[in-house]
């Protein structure tokens, strides 16, 4: 691809234009010019006739609001708003027929995936906010679906490192990387041979950032090292700093002889979650059914009736009787949590058990890499990452109280 000398470009991210590889991982942290670059090198591509870009998040509600403004910028900074036509959903550069599809992989508003079985004609996958992408099996399968002849077709992966749970890290890092120094930080960086990987922290793009955004910066460097470490220089953590529920793994189904209950955390900005429970001694199985937002009363209901066997018994938040009462009398056998514990105390129980993951429950596992104290005693948990696992919760204190 002929790099335009017009165009000004940080040399970290000129690998995008003369590599042949077909994986570019691009991490880092805050501010460091990933999405800006991205959004700069695909609209450039475009001007090479037979390209096709599907530029996704894992769930993204409206590309309108979300992405497309970064691209209108772009095309604005570079003077080109003439070259090019943009819908809600879509660019398509005028001058060649290139095109950039803004899609989710999930669909907003389901359990389902969003249809992306027709791909024809799209060279190049980006993925933005990788660290929110857990589900590998709807990775590969799209990544498989890049296979335009003729061109070099490209998958693009961006995020701020997260934990070294993803299966990103597992795939492209945990047995082939080397170490770069940055601020006295280690910072992985890929070796795998089909890996392109980028790494940039906020210290380029110094020029753009105002001043108050590296007051906090600095002030984070000397207050917080470890969040800064992560935050700001794109450290990959074991586990999010003070993380609640350590004591889980992943396993591929519940035991068939043991008796299910399904716990229900009510939400519509927030997540509607639905989770099934199983518990044998100490071993706590739990399966993601649904986490989705924007969903209305008759969808939630509606999904709790396919979802969920004829009879069995769904614990739900107590918080919205009327939602209760709804269901039950569309024939659902629910009923409200037994009273609300404080939440630590809640979470004290879940500690006490073996947590079995089911394979495939990606929200779940995100949940409990992200769900953390925010006081060092214990007492005060971040109300964030945490509606599957309230949902378990319900359910975990019914069989508890129903069994003692």
């Amino acid at each position: 691809m002929k790099i335009n000398s017009n165009f000004n470009i940080d040399i970290a991210y000129k690998p995008l234009y003369t590599s042949k590889k077909r994986y570019f991982f691009l991490t880092g942290g805050r501010g460091s010019l990933k999405s800006h670059s991205v959004a700069d090198w695909v609209l450039r591509l475009t001007y090479e006739e037979g390209h096709g870009v599907l530029y996704t998040r894992y769930t993204m509600t409206s590309a309108k609001t979300s992405i497309i403004p970064e691209f209108q910028s772009a095309i604005e900074r570079l003077g080109l708003e003439n070259d090019f036509d943009v819908t809600e959903k879509d660019i398509y550069n005028n001058k060649t027929g290139s095109f950039i599809w803004f899609r989710g992989i999930k669909a907003s508003s389901k359990s389902q995936q969003a249809n992306l079985k027709s791909l024809s004609g799209v060279t190049t996958l980006i993925v933005e906010e990788g660290e929110d992408f857990l589900d590998e099996k709807a990775f590969d399968k799209v990544n498989k679906s890049i296979r335009t002849k003729g061109k070099q077709n490209r998958v693009v992966w961006i995020m701020n490192p997260s934990t070294r749970e993803h299966f990103i890290y597992k795939r492209w890092l945990e047995n082939s990387h080397e170490y770069e120094n940055i601020e006295g930080y280690k910072i992985h960086k890929s070796t795998n041979p089909k890996v392109e990987h980028i790494h940039t922290t906020y210290k380029i793009a110094k020029n753009y950032l105002d001043d108050e955004w590296l007051s906090d910066a600095e002030e984070e460097r000397i207050n917080n090292p470890v969040k800064y470490g992560v935050d700001y220089l794109g450290v990959w953590q074991d586990k999010a700093e003070g993380v609640i529920l350590t004591n889980w793994e992943t396993v591929k189904e519940i035991p068939q002889h043991l008796t299910t209950i399904y716990g229900v955390d009510w939400g519509y900005r927030d997540p509607f979650t639905l989770t099934e429970v199983a518990i044998e001694g100490r071993n706590l199985y739990v399966k993601e059914l649904v986490h989705a937002s924007a969903l209305n009363p008759t969808e939630q209901i509606g999904l709790m009736k396919s979802l969920v066997p004829d009879g069995c018994l769904i614990i739900a938040d107590c918080a919205d009787i009327s939602m209760i009462l709804k269901s039950v009398e569309s024939g659902l056998n629910m009923m409200p949590c037994l009273s609300k514990d404080k939440v630590n105390i809640g979470l004290r129980h879940l500690q006490n058990y073996r947590i079995k993951v089911i394979d495939g429950s990606m929200n779940i596992i995100k949940e409990l890499n992200q769900y953390h104290w925010l006081d060092k005693a214990g007492e005060v948990a971040v109300d964030k990452y945490n509606h599957s696992i309230d949902a378990i919760r319900y359910a975990e204190k019914y069989h508890r109280l129903s069994n003692s």
